[in-house]
């Protein structure tokens, strides 16, 4: 296997695995908001403002492994 091929591998599965545990994560995260919000429509904008929050929280590891395999591949 050549380097380029190495590298374009290597990408290919930072960003791929470094993405499945945040996109689980905001699934979850936002299932399990709605079922607050269905089961305590009050608190909707407490629970909606902490969702937004975690999400952005769990979309930073994805951005991180984005840069990662950035990094992998033009390096």
């Amino acid at each position: 296997m050549d380097p380029e091929t190495a590298k374009s591998l290597g990408a290919a599965l930072a960003i791929g695995l470094g993405a499945i545990g945040p996109g689980i994560g905001i699934g979850l995260l936002a299932a399990k908001a709605m079922e607050s919000i269905g089961r305590n429509p009050e608190a909707t904008p407490k629970i909606q403002t902490a969702m937004i929050l975690a999400i952005a929280f769990a979309e930073a590891i994805a951005i991180y492994a984005l840069v990662v395999a950035l990094i992998i591949k033009f390096v």
